[in-house]
């Protein structure tokens, strides 16, 4: 008797914890992240009154089974549903966030690392992204400077706000592109102004201006050019050269260099055989394209025998005649050669050739001398010339230079000298052919290329600017011209960019945080790091929507899963409820109540018997 009131006693109990659990299911029903429990029961123990026998061949007996006592139940298990995912509730908050999969979020109370489903999370005033109910910091991986990406190590706090962040700093234009087409029966070409093209770049401070070039046809050669007419800032204001330091085009070319051109003369023929090359004071070459010997042979006039000798040796009597070389490659004679023999220095004045940046002669075979004022090509004074120690005389050039800088120097199947600029530091202009279609470059930059070299004051810089003629054409020849610009490349980089302030945060479904500026561009802050487990039911609820590992559960090792590698993903702007269903909640609790009322029935009847069986002595 006394056995049924403790299984009824028992029955009550494991029916209250199970009421229990229905309890804290529905009073969650509305939790963040909150998964749902459940209750299973097993029977507590059995009294044996009698055991089991097996049949017996000789008294001809079946087995007899055991004849056991129940004594009540207990609760097995409670288990939690983390597989089953919550619904989704819409918050537009780019922090508040929702896991799809078995993963928690890793967070951190400054001394141990806590799991959550719980992706309500904010920015709070240090900059840290932290859960809203309890502030404790979300872990994640931390962005590589050398990658920009982040770096999958041990997981940290992240922070997505600070004063490095809310700006992305600006950058100078490096590269742009012209496209279109030039029509050569486009009126407009042919006028003073010519056809307008602008082209906006930007400074090192992130700044705009804007470059007007000019299309116009020439007459002499039948090529177009294209000339910078103009730079504004972004106020409208033409900026001068004492603020820019702008490159200027004209409709001619005005290479202002020349070059001073020094023949010798003398009885007999003496040819120049021979690749010569210029060289800076670092050994490179300053000679672009050429490969072909220069063959210029000179007739030199009778002289007397009295006269001055040259460092090399010529045949005796000669006579000098000055040629000067300018820019285009003409040759002109200065001063005409007489009877007497007047000898001249190649110009090499008091300044160094050509400002110390060009102060080598090499010939081919490796003879180098040099070319410094009163060197070895200023005559001797006195005697007679020695003997002739070659018919194979190699001229030299000495150079007056009044630019600030020679870009290039070459050597012309003729024997002339071109110099040109593989820059447009102070003049230079891209031409148009029309046979081909195409912009082609002048002085070496590339074809199709021109390189604006900008230099600025008063704090103003500027990158050296890579304009992109090359996929301009002429084809539609019906009288219009359609030519726009862009800024960078064909892939878009080198475009430069205005300071960037930070407009918005956002949370890809990988955890990668990224912050977007109103300059177009985008950074990587680091990405959310998530936890998983090997059997995550065993994790140990802590209240505040958080878990901690057990031994059951398997361990954190410190660095994290990205969501991803299991299937699984984030999503922005959504926060994962409670998993609780009501439906099942209150059938549970009805076959709870009526357990508990059965059980309630068993002590009751229970006392009954043992109230009628009292009452026997009476």
């Amino acid at each position: 008797m006394m056995r049924s009131l403790f299984s009824g006693v028992a029955g009550l109990r494991t029916h209250q914890t199970k009421m229990d659990v229905i309890g804290n299911n529905i009073a969650n029903v509305n939790t963040t992240g909150y998964k749902s429990q459940s209750v299973t029961f097993r029977d507590l123990m059995y009294q044996t009154t009698q055991a089991a026998s097996g049949a017996n061949a000789e008294t001809g007996l079946g087995g007899i089974n055991a004849r056991q006592i129940g004594l009540g139940v207990t609760t097995a298990a409670i288990n939690t549903a983390i597989a089953q995912q919550g619904s989704a509730q819409t918050t537009n908050n780019p922090f508040d966030i929702m896991i799809s999969g078995d993963n928690f979020f890793v967070v951190s109370n400054g001394s141990e690392n806590l799991f959550t489903r719980d992706g309500s999370f904010y920015v709070d005033g240090a900059g840290n992204l932290a859960m809203t109910s309890t502030g404790y910091r979300v872990m994640g991986w931390q962005v590589d400077p050398a990658t920009g990406a982040p770096k999958k190590d041990t997981v940290s706090a992240l922070k997505v706000m600070e004063d490095s962040i809310m700006t992305y700093p600006p950058d100078g234009t490096s590269e742009g592109r012209v496209t279109g087409i030039v029509d050569r029966n486009d009126k407009n070409v042919h006028t003073t102004s010519g056809r307008i093209m602008n082209f906006e770049f930007y400074d090192n401070a992130g700044y705009l201006y804007t470059a007007r070039f000019s299309i116009h046809a020439t007459s002499t050669n039948g090529r177009y050019y294209i000339a910078l007419d103009d730079i504004r800032d972004s106020t409208g204001a033409s900026v001068g050269a004492d603020v820019l330091g702008r490159t200027n085009f004209g409709s001619t070319m005005e290479v202002e260099t020349s070059i001073n051109y020094n023949p010798l003369n003398g009885s007999g023929a003496a040819k120049l055989s021979g690749d010569i090359k210029f060289q800076d004071a670092a050994g490179n070459d300053l000679v672009n394209g050429y490969s072909k010997a220069i063959n210029v042979d000179h007739t030199y006039s009778a002289a007397d025998d009295d006269f001055l000798k040259t460092v090399y040796g010529i045949d005796k009597g000669h006579g000098i005649t000055k040629y000067k070389i300018d820019a285009d490659g003409g040759l002109s004679v200065l001063e005409p050669a007489d009877a007497k023999t007047t000898f001249y220095s190649p110009l090499a004045t008091a300044k160094p050739v050509v400002e110390n940046k060009l102060v080598t002669v090499t010939n081919a075979d490796g003879t180098q001398v040099q070319l410094t004022p009163g060197g070895p090509y200023v005559p001797d004074a006195g005697g007679a010339p020695a003997a002739p120690t070659s018919d194979q005389l190699l001229q030299f050039y000495g150079l007056n230079v009044t630019d600030e800088k020679v870009k290039e120097v070459m050597v012309n199947d003729n024997g002339s000298i071109t110099v040109t600029k593989k820059d447009v530091d102070k003049a230079a202009y891209l031409e148009f052919d029309p046979g081909t279609g195409k912009f082609v470059s002048v002085g070496g930059s590339g074809e199709g290329l021109i390189t604006l070299g900008l230099s600025g004051a008063n704090g103003t810089s500027f990158k050296d600017i890579n304009l992109n003629f090359s996929t301009c054409s002429n084809v539609n020849n019906n009288g219009s011209s359609t030519i726009s610009s862009a800024k960078g490349d064909s892939d878009g980089l080198g475009s430069g960019r205005a300071m960037g302030e930070m407009i918005s945060l956002s949370v890809a479904q990988d955890g990668i945080i990224t912050a977007a500026y109103d300059n177009g561009m985008s950074r990587c802050l680091g990405q959310i790091a998530t936890a998983a487990f090997a059997n995550p039911s065993g994790l140990e609820k802590v209240g505040d929507n958080l878990y901690q590992a057990t031994k059951n559960s398997g361990d954190f090792d410190g660095i994290g899963t990205d969501i991803t590698d299991g299937g699984g993903k984030m999503q922005s702007g959504v926060l994962e409820m409670s998993n609780v269903d009501l439906s099942q909640e209150f059938t549970e609790m009805i076959t709870t109540q009526r357990g508990f009322q059965a059980n309630s029935r068993i002590i009751t009847v229970s006392d009954t018997m043992l109230e009628e069986l009292t009452n026997l002595k009476r």
